[in-house]
């Protein structure tokens, strides 16, 4: 109850002394009671300020240990990308049939690596936070919606070396750069809704956050990161059922519409027909539902 107040025992004229009754008679109401969806969506927007502030002590708390401190921001997937270069572009040979094959792959892991993090965080963001859930009362998808604004901030600082790294390799600044910005916010959406469910998830079973890498490890694999989507579906005699699965796996389109975006020699016809209406699709599917699903749970979290 949000009040506790000193009741009359119930009399003959008031025989009902059950409990929902008594809330009723003095307008009592359940503490932690999930609000409507138009409410939850004001009471989080009344604390994004707290969002934005929450995810930026995450980001800058992250590397605070360490010596290089926030340097890591970017030399991680930097360094992913070195390795990936290493066994996709020398040792299987992907780098001879992909034009700029650094640009690409760095790309690629950057992009990636926003969602597999933000999808990583948002799985234990309910239940690695159970202090602060149980010690406040605020909006609790305000703490998957952080993580992923910090991954995004992230990705900001990795963007600056992914110019430098373009540049180097002769890729010229153009007009096209422009549409990184809605395939940016598209993802977010997308990546902010993926974490919700996980966030749910993750609150009930916590053993999901163990299980994630391996299934993150996979998606990774079949969304060309690494390699071409549009090489292999042309080149490979693949059941059509399996090049539609390619073709529309939202971490592959997400990551297709940057490379269409930034590199000049990754061109139009190599995206998956109606891209952008892939990604706005998935994005409100997941966002809409993920936002959805989350708030059906929302008195449950924190709880025993």
């Amino acid at each position: 109850m949000s009040q506790v107040l000193d009741t009359p025992p119930p009399t003959a004229t008031d025989p009902d002394g059950s409990p929902a009754a008594l809330a009723a008679r003095y307008g009592l109401t359940v503490s932690g009671a999930r609000p409507s969806l138009p409410e939850y969506v004001q009471q989080l927007w009344a604390r994004r300020h707290f969002i934005t502030a929450f995810a930026t002590a995450k980001l800058t708390a992250q590397y605070s240990e360490a010596k290089l401190g926030q340097v890591w921001q970017v030399m991680t997937p930097l360094l992913n990308a070195a390795v990936y270069y290493f066994i996709f572009g020398i040792l299987l040979g992907t780098s001879k049939h992909v034009p700029d094959y650094i640009p690409f792959l760095v790309t690629g892991v950057f992009i990636w690596t926003f969602t597999q993090s933000s999808i990583m965080a948002g799985t234990r963001a309910v239940s690695g936070n159970l202090g602060l859930v149980r010690a406040l009362h605020f909006p609790r998808a305000a703490l998957p919606i952080s993580f992923c604004l910090q991954q995004l901030q992230q990705l900001l600082f990795s963007m600056a070396a992914l110019i430098v790294i373009l540049l180097c390799f002769g890729v010229p600044v153009s007009a096209s750069w422009l549409l990184a910005i809605p395939a940016l916010v598209l993802q977010f959406v997308f990546n902010a809704g993926i974490s919700l469910i996980m966030a749910r998830m993750g609150a009930k079973t916590p053993d999901i956050a163990q299980l994630m890498p391996f299934i993150l490890r996979t998606w990774m694999y079949v969304s060309g990161v690494m390699w071409s989507i549009d090489k292999l579906t042309k080149a490979d005699d693949l059941p059509h059922a399996v090049t539609i699965a390619l073709q529309t796996n939202p971490a592959a389109v997400y990551i297709d519409l940057m490379r269409f975006a930034l590199i000049d020699s990754f061109h139009a016809h190599q995206l998956p027909p109606h891209v952008w209406l892939a990604a706005t699709g998935w994005a409100l599917l997941a966002g809409v539902g993920g936002f959805i699903y989350f708030w059906k749970a929302e008195e449950r979290y924190g709880r025993g």
